[in-house]
């Protein structure tokens, strides 16, 4: 049967739950087990879907069209498993599927409570995944002891003991602070923590200590002593400066030997050897490339998370150091642009910033500076080609401007706005999209029909269509049906090229998204500055 590792976090929120989680699992694959990660989010948003990016971060999409929390992401990256809509759950879809039922009456008249019908429904969701994996490894967002995350807890608590603790363990996590003034560190949140959960019927099996240092094993020994977990069952996760260096960090701290142990799994030592040359890759890089993102969700750093973890794939294996710089599509000045070996346009929603992103996309494409438009960027590419190039001046976006005679982005016909679900007229998961021959689009993916990920409304208005090629867009990617443009690229450009699609969703650190793989590469072949040998740990520095 499929054993249960429940992951929970204490003394403060943002302690990398998620990195543990998938590390793990990153572990317990090379050890031969099949694995599959869930999150459990304490919010009552039904999703995330209509979250701002500056309070969550990035919304992640699944293969089956899920929007679900950065959480996935790390997942998806750590182990490679591509993860479904039930692998991300939330207060606010717990509650609607009780309410639900209650109004159709199957609860039969019965007083509907948290306990059980709550939590009931909260351990179908977590036994509902694992499809007769070895392990699933569930994390409980949030922190010990916020009143929202009580259901889940308790829930995971009847799950032990319905499957016996033979099949179920706790890992927690939690902070060692270190005080400056007094040059020590502080386990006694760890203890406060760890006596909350137990508050709760819950004893950690296992407890991982965040810090920002490496911790003696005197700290360690407190621990144990003081949390009544055994010595070799306590994990130091000192802050890294690389997130996927964690895996082999927590396999030297005894991590997966001792979920192995402690769930009697019976696997072998885990083999290592492909992702150690993975990481070996940085120690390679010849060229630094500077790169800018220019967008509008800079409040908080994980609102491009994927798109920052494909590129820094993409630079891994075409042995670049990547220096990021951030552009607000706000505030910027054309300069900014200047000593940029590349600029990637992400997705996103609104207005605000549009203008700025169209300014930039004019100089980039007049001055063959590379450019990877995602989403929003084909948009605003697509609306400064009509604007520049086809002279349709007052060429826009009906998302922008309703009153647009010239909407070369557009709503399509089906689709319906007044839904009370906001989220109903997207186009959201996995899409094939067919290559159009002799085009850079071919190059980089060889193949005929590619399948991506989407999250977005609006659409190439089919009637600027032919208006747009004649004047030189290359439209190198179609749905099938030839009914809905999904990438554009310009010639005689060292890199123009965006894309509907989001294909940074499916980038993995051993397989770059071919876009970004592409669009680093041509960057690295404009880039002016070396490094060598011996300036790699300075540059990194």
């Amino acid at each position: 049967m499929t054993k249960y590792i429940f992951v929970t976090g204490g003394v403060v929120s943002g302690l990398g739950k998620g990195i543990t989680s998938a590390s793990l699992g990153n572990l317990l694959k090379a050890r031969g087990l099949s694995v599959v990660n869930q999150k459990l989010d304490p919010y009552i948003n039904v999703d995330p879907d209509t979250m701002n990016p500056f309070q969550h971060g990035e919304v992640f999409v699944t293969e089956d069209g899920a929007t679900t929390d950065l959480d996935l992401g790390h997942y998806e990256r750590f182990t490679g498993v591509n993860l479904r809509k039930d692998a991300n759950v939330t207060t606010g879809s717990i509650y609607r599927k009780v309410i639900e039922r209650e109004r159709k009456g199957d609860y039969l008249g019965a007083t509907v409570q948290v306990i059980p019908h709550i939590t009931d429904e909260i351990k179908r969701r977590i036994k509902g995944i694992s499809n007769d994996v070895d392990v699933q490894i569930t994390e409980i967002g949030g922190t010990v002891g916020d009143i929202e995350i009580l259901p889940f807890l308790e829930a995971a608590r009847q799950i032990r003991k319905e499957f016996g603790s033979e099949n179920v363990m706790f890992v927690h996590v939690t902070l060692v602070p270190f005080i400056g003034p007094s040059s020590e560190l502080k386990t006694k949140p760890t203890q406060h923590s760890v006596s909350v959960l137990r508050s709760y019927g819950i004893s950690p099996d296992i407890i991982v200590l965040r810090s920002d240092r490496s911790l003696d094993k005197d700290i360690k020994n407190k621990v144990s002593q003081f949390c009544d977990v055994d010595i070799d069952k306590v994990i130091n996760a000192p802050d890294l400066e690389d997130i996927y260096e964690v895996p082999l960090y927590m396999f030297n701290e005894g991590l997966d030997t001792a979920v192995n142990n402690r769930l009697k799994l019976n696997s072998l030592e885990p083999n290592l050897t492909n992702w150690k040359t993975l990481l070996e890759l940085k120690n390679e890089a010849d060229k630094e490339i500077q790169i800018g993102i220019l967008g509008k969700y800079f409040g908080l750093p994980d609102s491009y998370l994927s798109v920052v973890e494909a590129l820094n794939h993409a630079c891994l294996h075409n042995k670049v150091y990547l220096n990021l710089k951030w552009i607000d599509a706000d505030n910027y000045e054309i300069d900014d642009l200047h000593n940029l070996d590349g600029v990637i346009i992400p997705g996103g929603f609104g207005y605000r910033g549009i203008e700025g992103k169209i300014t930039a996309i004019e100089y980039l494409r007049k001055n063959n500076v590379p450019f990877l438009g995602i989403c929003l960027g084909l948009q605003c590419a697509v609306i400064e080609f009509a604007r520049n190039v086809c002279g349709i001046t007052d060429a826009n976006s009906t998302e922008f401007s309703q009153t647009t005679l010239n909407p070369v982005i557009d709503l399509l016909p089906n689709q319906n706005l007044e839904k009370d679900d906001i989220g109903a007229s997207m186009r959201l998961g996995t899409y094939p999209c067919k290559i159009t021959k002799n085009t850079l689009a071919e190059k980089i993916y060889n193949n005929e029909i590619i399948y991506e990920r989407h999250r977005h409304r609006y659409e190439v208005n089919n009637k600027f269509r032919k208006q747009l090629e004649e004047n030189g867009l290359i439209i190198s990617g179609m749905s099938p049906d030839k009914d809905l443009v999904e990438m554009i690229e310009i010639k005689d450009h060292p890199y123009f090229v965006a894309s509907q699609f989001h294909p940074e969703f499916k980038s993995r650190p051993w397989e770059p998204a071919p876009m970004f793989n592409e669009f680093v590469k041509s960057a690295k072949s404009l880039s002016k500055v070396d490094i060598k040998v011996d300036d790699r740990e300075q540059v990194r520095d």
